[in-house]
């Protein structure tokens, strides 16, 4: 990979790592830092990566970062900042749902929750995550499963936040 092709990574890939980062440590800070020691590996290793695989090598990367640090901290940041003016109603329900959405997401393992905001949230295909997370695809289909399983019962019982 040339220096060129390194700054079409940064271009193309930044937002989408921070976002899959994002969703399971929700705190900006640990995720921009993820997110930059991610792409820094890259520039350590551009000669290695060949730009075909760059998306997924990234991704794998910061997958890996973002378990290390959730080991190495043991608990994940639940609380996402939000400004102190007062919401509408519309955005106070949207927040609601947000927060449910999220404590469902929390109770999944990190690799089923990866797998479901690979695909469901990113749009990845089976292949791609199965790249990204070195599992088969056959895995990555059972680990999609279970996770939509368990957030699909989660969902349904609307009252776990009480």
């Amino acid at each position: 990979m040339n220096r060129a092709e390194y700054h079409r990574a940064v271009k193309e890939y930044a937002g989408r790592l921070h976002r899959f980062v994002f969703k399971s440590l929700r705190n900006t800070e640990d995720t921009r830092d993820i997110v930059q020691d991610t792409f820094a590996k890259l520039w350590v290793n551009r000669k290695k990566v060949e730009w075909e695989k760059a998306k997924s090598w990234l991704f794998t990367v910061a997958h890996n970062g973002m378990l290390n640090f959730i080991k190495t901290r043991n608990r994940v940041e639940l609380v996402e900042e939000y400004s102190q003016w007062e919401p509408h109603m519309e955005d106070e329900l949207r927040m609601e749902l947000k927060e449910i959405v999220d404590y469902c997401l929390d109770q999944l393992t990190p690799v089923q929750r990866s797998v479901l905001l690979l695909r469901d949230l990113e749009g990845y295909e089976y292949k791609e995550i199965s790249e990204i997370l070195n599992l088969s695809e056959s895995q990555v289909k059972v680990y999609l499963f279970r996770a939509r399983q368990k957030m699909k019962s989660q969902l349904k019982d609307l009252t776990v936040l009480a």
